[in-house]
């Protein structure tokens, strides 16, 4: 028995390979408890003893960032460069804004060491590593980063064994983001180093849960956890990145495989575009204000959710998130001593949930409590909706508009609690085709826990840009690398998926011979030569298309530079998504319609109808005789 568990700020979701599924409310102060309970929940409906593996999605490593909840640490890096986390990037977080201020660096100042002992930019040393410095007292962790490390490391890991041998826990440039860029290798190294006892405590308390614990990566694969305890920095995006998995699953079932995947849970909104079937990628989020330099799906975050609290300003306008009631003591309908109005109070005062409704470990909810929360706040629900709705269209306005896709031809995958209560005015808004509500919509982070691949993803700064000379071999050794780091022995049926096959094809032939089973994705960071920023592509090749894509415009014949590789290696897991047992017969409807399912509502407005594909999400359409 296999279950996948996704975390959330509002309630924990358990979902079994044998369809069994439940929704606890997330403890807070302890979410492994939450975890436990839902497991125990699970198994013990399904009339199991245990589980056998365990796939987990958690949101305690963005927590951490967010609420400066990290250990203390200090950071080593090369002799004059120890300000450059504080220094960051000379763009502004608001430009307008004369009081905006860049969150404060994760060390203080006093905390950043210095070494002697330089490389170049090509990663040739021209001065010799200097003596490492003694860390301060009340220091846990330690990050080093030293100038060009992604191009050699030697350096790096000689401080490393000094500081391992005084016996701290020390991250390394290196071992997690080897790619160019200083301020944002350091960052994440820093982050690493900083959330890593907070994750590694938490992470080790699910150790038991099963003989085979997994956790969702920000890319949307899997990792042993002791791998996830030592890299945290990669998780920052867990628990979304396995909704967008099996939610682009669920678009190409339903013959919608151009989508913007929709995920409204209680605190907040994740979006994200997939074309073809697959996730945008990206090589860097932000979190708190702090870059994550690390392979991630493009998942577009806003504080928006059933959860968020509705409020006046000082301006007498109406604000909607992104602070949040969370689980405790949640919206007012809850019952649990909320009296701030939020969003799901107002869907249920709005008939969109029915009044009889309940939630799992609520009861009933409480619409009287819901109705005098809002007239308190001076506020009407059908305002409150229309605010939200205006933040969560400028989202995926976001994912798609703004990077040169049609929203028109898309469809909107909705899930989460509370995304189907919104997707048809949403897919109103910006013209959608069509609006996919899978079957257990409310818990389709943890289905996408249960179907995602054990994965590994590693990235190398390429040394020489202007020159493709020897690229094809660095890519297949590169490729290698990250299936054996998978654990695997070779790509699916022999064949490998290169990113740049024009050097006669040496990627597919060096893996060829590897077997095993398993698959391995490769791609390469372009930029046309004297740009500062760079586009991710299969192969050379397609970059000047998807720079035409993206910005408009191509430079014919212009020089193209590669600045880094990347390499992907899969193994499938046994369960598909699309494949789980039914949790119940969805039949056609016609709006309006509430359609109540355990873990969500559907909120079916008039022209709207409801049909039913063969993997048994409702597909949501307006009805073309319709005048409204």
């Amino acid at each position: 028995m296999r279950a996948g568990v996704d975390a959330g700020g509002t309630f924990t979701d358990v979902v079994a390979s044998d369809g069994t599924s439940t929704k606890v409310l997330s403890t807070r102060a302890d979410p492994a408890a939450a975890v436990a309970a839902g497991v125990a929940e699970v198994t013990a409906r399904a009339g199991a003893t245990g589980l056998d593996a365990l796939a987990h999605g958690t949101t305690v490593a963005t927590n951490a960032v967010l609420e400066r909840r990290g250990a203390p640490i200090a950071l080593v890096t090369t002799r004059g460069f120890a300000d450059v986390i504080e220094i960051a990037r000379q763009n502004r977080p608001s430009l307008y804004d004369p009081f905006a201020d860049r969150p404060a660096a994760l060390v203080e100042r006093g905390r950043r060491l210095e070494v002697d002992g330089r490389l170049d930019a090509q990663g040739v040393e021209i001065e010799p590593l200097g003596e490492v410095p003694a860390v301060p007292g009340g220091v846990e962790c330690v990050a080093v980063s030293l100038l060009h490390a992604d191009l050699d490391a030697s350096h790096e890991r000689a401080v490393a064994r000094v500081l391992r041998d005084r016996g701290l826990d020390v991250t390394c440039s290196h071992e997690v983001s080897p790619e160019f860029r200083e301020y944002e290798r350091t960052v994440t190294t820093v982050l690493n180093a900083y959330l890593r006892p907070v994750c590694r405590a938490y992470l080790s308390r699910l150790a038991g849960l099963a003989p085979a614990v997994e956790v969702m990566t920000s890319a949307g694969g899997l990792v042993p956890v002791g791998e996830a305890a030592g890299r945290p920095a990669a998780l920052v995006l867990s628990g979304p990145a396995a909704g967008v998995q099996a939610a682009a699953a669920f678009a190409v079932a339903a013959g919608r495989p151009d989508c913007v995947t929709f995920d409204m849970g209680g605190t907040s909104t994740d979006v994200c575009l997939v074309l073809g079937g697959d996730p945008a990628p990206a090589g860097e989020r932000w979190v708190g204000g702090f870059p994550v330099r690390l392979p991630s799906l493009d998942i577009h975050t806003i504080g928006a959710g059933g959860g968020s609290l509705a409020r006046l300003d000082v301006g007498g306008a109406l604000r909607v998130g992104p602070e949040s009631a969370g689980a405790d003591p949640g919206p007012a309908c809850y019952g649990r001593g909320g009296a701030a109005p939020t969003v799901t109070d107002a869907d249920l005062v709005a008939g969109r949930i029915p009044a009889d409704a309940s939630f799992p470990g609520l009861g009933r909810l409480d619409r009287a409590a819901a109705r005098r929360a809002l007239e308190r706040a001076g506020v009407d629900a059908a305002g409150v909706i229309d605010v939200v709705d205006a933040a969560m269209t400028q989202a995926i306005r976001a994912v798609s508009i703004e990077r040169g896709v049609d929203p028109r031809g898309l469809a909107l995958v909705a899930f989460g609690g509370a995304g189907p209560l919104h997707a048809c005015a949403l897919a109103d808004a910006l013209g959608m085709a069509a609006v996919v509500v899978p079957p257990r919509a409310g818990v389709l982070s943890s289905v996408g826990l249960l179907g995602a691949a054990r994965q590994a993803d590693l990235v190398r700064s390429w040394p020489t840009p202007g020159s493709l000379a020897g690229l094809g071999e660095a890519m297949a050794a590169l490729a290698a690398e990250a299936l054996g780091r998978l654990g695997g022995n070779g790509p699916a049926d022999g064949e490998a998926r290169p990113g740049d096959g024009e050097p006669s094809g040496g990627v597919a032939d060096r893996l060829a011979g590897l077997g095993g089973a398993a698959e391995v994705v490769t791609a390469v960071d372009c930029r046309y030569a004297g740009q500062s920023h760079e586009i991710t592509v299969a192969r050379v090749a397609d970059f000047p298309a998807e720079h035409r894509r993206r910005n408009g415009y191509a430079r014919d014949g212009a020089p193209i530079e590669v600045v880094a590789l990347r390499a992907s290696a899969r193994r499938r897991s046994p369960i598909a998504v699309t494949s789980l047992p039914a949790p119940g017969r969805r039949r056609p409807a016609a709006g309006p319609a509430v359609l109540s399912e355990p873990d969500c509502t559907v909120w079916l407005p008039e022209g709207w109808s409801a049909d039913v594909d063969d993997a048994g999400s409702w597909v949501l359409t307006r009805r073309r005789d319709f005048r409204g």
